[in-house]
């Protein structure tokens, strides 16, 4: 028979013939191009094809430095805050406005990981019976580590501050030390520039002591820990001889970790793209192959049909020769 088969019916077991290069060849060629070239496109230009950025949990290794720069404001006036912090170099530049407070540190491995969940930070102040807190801010320095894929190493802090136009007796604080990303991870290797003490310790000069100074900087950095919702709590009502007293838990959540989809390999990206392809291929074939069957069956496209010659049954073979 001439030409070549273009189209089988399976439920007819017809097929169809027709030369390679006729109308019905190239109408089938155009409608096998409809079939699987439009769903790669729809799947790209709905956006999420191709996975340019992946995710992972890590539990980071968090501890605290046992580094912690405080103010405390005591009126609106200049110069009036008590300061205090664990790097000399500031407590020198303080002179009389330089207050000890009193700390209790603990930090706490809540489900014997082997890594530290949550730091319990308390600072008393001692006061003058004239001496009143308005407000705190309060900078503690952490080291930070990640290492589920790549080693990422860095130094970081939290940031508490509250003010209320009451004086004070004591300020509690429950938050969590927050992972903030503004640039994806890498995949693997080494990652250690930022580790470096977000405070100059060892700096004879005030600037170097500024908390805006210090923040500025410190946001500078393309991935930082922020203290996140702290539900702040302000006590009123101390007595003339207590201290005034901050209570901070600071929790070290399981975080999401961001990197380059590009970095992991070809099959990580290809596995989440052909899942898009094939859910849209599905339609895309059912519908076309309608089409074909309307076309080669009711003869559109000429072509020759082609039917099986199905074999006689002995018993109606035998009851026509009797008859």
């Amino acid at each position: 028979m001439a030409g070549v088969e273009l189209y089988s019916h399976p439920a007819l077991y017809t097929r169809y013939r027709a030369g390679f290069c006729s109308a019905a060849a190239l109408a089938l060629l155009l409608i096998t191009a409809l079939t699987y070239v439009p769903p790669l496109l729809v799947a790209y230009r709905s956006h999420g094809f191709w996975l340019k950025q992946s995710a992972y949990l890590e539990q980071p290794t968090v501890r605290f430095r046992y580094e912690a720069l405080f103010v405390a404001t005591i009126g609106s006036g200049p110069g009036s805050f008590l300061a205090w912090s664990t790097f000399p170099a500031f407590n020198r530049l303080q002179e009389d406005r330089l207050r000890v407070p009193l700390l209790s540190v603990r930090e706490e491995d809540k489900n014997q990981d082997g890594k530290m969940d949550q730091l319990h930070f308390k600072l008393e102040l001692p006061l003058q019976p004239t001496e009143h807190v308005v407000g705190v801010q309060l900078i503690l320095l952490f080291s930070y580590q990640l290492y589920r894929m790549s080693t990422f190493v860095m130094q970081s802090m939290a940031f508490l501050q509250f003010f209320s136009p009451v004086p004070g007796s004591q300020l509690y604080m429950n938050g969590d030390l927050k992972l903030n990303q503004r640039q994806l991870l890498n995949h693997c290797g080494l990652d250690t520039r930022y580790n470096v003490s977000v405070v100059n310790g060892t700096s004879p000069f005030a600037s170097d002591y500024d908390l805006a100074n210090i923040i500025a900087a410190y946001w500078d950095r393309n991935v930082t820990t922020v203290f996140s919702d702290p539900s702040p709590v302000w006590m009123t009502g101390r007595a003339t001889d207590t201290p005034f007293i901050i209570n901070a838990t600071i929790h070290y959540p399981v975080e999401v970790i961001l990197y380059p989809s590009k970095t992991p390999g070809f099959w990580e990206i290809i596995k989440f793209a052909w899942i898009q392809y094939v859910s849209i291929l599905l339609i895309f074939l059912w519908v076309f192959g309608r089409i074909k069957t309307f076309l080669f069956q009711n003869q559109v496209l000429t072509t020759i049909p082609v039917s099986p010659v199905l074999p006689v049954s002995p018993v109606l073979s035998y009851k026509q020769h009797q008859s």
